[in-house]
């Protein structure tokens, strides 16, 4: 049987449905954009455009880009703020919600699959305390890049399907261009969506909010009673946490706020502001300058996720017993293990599972943080030849000894070079979005070049492959990239 692509749909085409709005004004605040004085798309992404079943063409209709900008919303639905509350670097804040993002609806495929598409940026809510609601064109470049890049690296993520820009001025560390992001996720519900209720001590809203998120996104659920349907419900959110983060270590990425609001239900990267991806190897990265204690470094992200979900079961402490919440949580190490080993296995090249791996993965890994060794750019090069890559780690002491444990394990597997080589190749990235090659498209941007963004993101479409036209893109940061700094407002 042959199938057929769904139709490509105009905007008035796209059935738009409420989303989580339908539950009312106790877990939303019905808000419109606020329109941003004559806009100008910057980028369009065909890819998510695609995945909506949007006809591509509608980027140069006038009513997309009023969309994109906040200036009009989509008729028969009421776009919204949701609220919700989080620990924000292992404080408790008891409300936020989406200060600068407004939700524009929910469109649904023809397959029956749902996308809430909202716009960050767009002005300010309820909720934005004393915040001017807009983004600026630096973070939104910023967030459209990496969510595509982590997409395109198999990691689950928000997507992004525009930006739009305006000469109107926003204040952060300096006057910049403000700008707002169309992203699009199946939910942007958050761990924090249930604190808020919990804290409130509204049971009944914990409980219609998770009924909502488990006939919505976990139907499979429905067939179990309550408490039992609840404490499942958990355990899957713990589960998917635990892979993603697993999935975050393997390639190097680094969040930077992992707080409580900021962690998807559906086990999406979510949010980004002062990510950045690992150069030189460093456990103990922190890509963003205000976390001052590096509570959220790089080789503590696995703990950050665990200390994440015990603050989610104790948000569902009304729905889920505190013996089925401990064996939810009690999942979290060995779903981490068994994604973080598989993937440093495939890394490495190793097909079959054996005794003495993840010491030998790990024993990998101090090389490279003795060595300062780049992290994607030598896992690339084990890919390719083991002398360029014994080359790269040339610095670390125990790196001979190293690799000849290193040949012997593969010499048990009667490992092939070649297909290894393949198979390690789409693994092993060999383009990342270095936070330098954001900042150049950045630089670009703000002086009204728009292209290199284009640039970027196509090479980051193909990470694993070797696009020798692009090799520079492959480089290992320029000495002046140790003077970017990001922060929360990056």
């Amino acid at each position: 049987m042959i199938e057929t692509a769904a139709p490509a749909r105009t905007l008035s085409e796209l059935p738009v449905a409420p989303g989580l709005s339908k539950l009312g004004e106790r877990f939303v605040e019905f808000r419109d954009p606020t329109p941003l004085p004559e806009p100008q798309l910057v980028v369009f992404n065909a890819d998510v455009a695609a995945l909506l079943e949007l006809d591509p063409a509608v980027a140069a209709d006038p009513d997309f880009v009023k969309l994109a900008a906040g200036n009009a919303r989509f008729s028969g639905v009421q776009s919204y703020a949701a609220i919700y509350a989080g620990h924000q670097f292992g404080t408790f804040v008891a409300q936020l919600g989406d200060g600068r993002a407004i939700t524009l609806g929910e469109v649904v495929t023809s397959s029956g699959a749902r996308y809430e598409w909202q716009v960050k940026g767009a002005g300010t809510t309820a909720f934005s305390r004393f915040g001017d609601g807009r983004a600026v064109l630096r973070s939104t470049i910023r967030e459209y890049l990496a969510s595509e890049a982590l997409h395109h690296l198999g990691i689950p993520t928000t997507r992004a399907l525009a930006i739009a820009r305006s000469d109107e001025a926003v204040f952060r560390e300096r006057p910049e261009t403000a700008a707002v992001l169309t992203r699009i996720a199946p939910s942007h519900l958050r761990f924090g969506s249930f604190e808020l209720f919990h804290y409130r001590g509204e049971a009944d809203a914990v409980a219609k909010l998770a009924d909502y998120a488990i006939g919505r996104f976990f139907p499979e659920l429905l067939a179990l009673e309550a408490p039992a349907r609840y404490a499942a419900f958990l355990r899957e959110v713990v589960e998917r946490t635990a892979r993603l983060i697993a999935q975050w270590q393997s390639v190097g990425f680094s969040h930077g706020v992992l707080n409580t609001d900021n962690m998807s239900i559906l086990g999406l990267t979510l949010d980004y502001g002062p990510y950045g991806f690992l150069d030189a190897y460093e456990p103990g990265f922190i890509c963003n300058h205000t976390d001052e204690t590096g509570r959220y470094a790089f080789d503590r992200q696995p703990g950050i996720g665990l200390w994440n979900c015990k603050a989610l079961a104790v948000a569902l402490s009304t729905l889920v017993s505190k013996d089925d919440a401990d064996a939810a949580l009690a999942a979290y190490e060995p779903a981490y293990r068994e994604r973080a080993v598989a993937l440093l296995r495939a890394k490495l090249g190793l097909r079959e599972a054996r005794e003495g791996d993840v010491t030998l993965a790990v024993d990998f890994l101090d090389l490279l943080a003795a060595a300062r060794a780049d992290h994607t750019n030598t896992f690339r090069a084990l890919s390719t030849d083991l002398a360029s890559a014994r080359a790269l780690l040339e610095a670390a002491p125990g790196a001979d000894a190293w690799f000849e444990r290193y040949r012997t394990r593969l010499a048990a597997e009667g490992s092939d070079d070649p297909a290894r080589y393949a198979a390690m190749q789409c693994v092993n990235p060999k383009y990342i979005l270095r936070n330098y090659l954001a900042q150049q498209a950045i630089a670009a941007a703000e002086g009204g070049d728009f292209a290199e963004i284009a640039r970027l993101h196509a090479v980051l479409r193909a990470p694993f492959d070797e696009q020798p036209e692009n090799e520079s893109y492959a480089a290992a940061p320029p000495e002046w990239a140790a003077e970017i700094s990001v922060s929360c407002s990056s």
